[in-house]
């Protein structure tokens, strides 16, 4: 890391190396095809970026993915494997359900005491 950044690690994983090169391929692919007007490459190219976003998130879950943020300077290399369980404001890891843990219910209010004349309450 440069010093630029300080003690921010920025996030480069292998989850989110392999997912970058696998959409530049699905664009190229993509490319290539439009200016041969090829529609079945078009097609191709576009299963490979949709490919890359799910082969992303698998890596991530799998703890080769990890958000970008102060770190530990021996956990900043890219090919070492995320120590956290579950990122608390992380979206894909609250898709797979692993995000924020649901806020714990209320408290019941305490019962009303009963007013003189029972049940109903007079105002004048």
């Amino acid at each position: 890391m440069s010093a630029m950044h300080g003690h921010h690690d920025m996030g480069h994983t292998v989850a989110g190396w392999t997912g970058s090169a696998i959409a530049i391929t699905g664009f190229t692919v993509a490319g290539v095809a439009m200016c041969a007007g090829r529609p079945a490459g078009i097609w191709a190219g576009g299963a490979l970026v949709l490919l890359s976003g799910l082969t992303t998130w698998a890596l991530h879950l799998a703890g080769w993915g990890k958000p970008g943020g102060p770190r530990p300077e021996p956990q900043w290399d890219w090919r070492v494997r995320d120590t956290m369980a579950q990122h608390a404001d992380c979206l894909g890891c609250r898709i797979a359900g692993r995000g924020r843990q649901p806020a714990p219910a209320p408290a019941p209010a305490p019962a009303r005491p009963a007013t003189a004349e029972g049940s109903r309450a007079t105002y004048s």
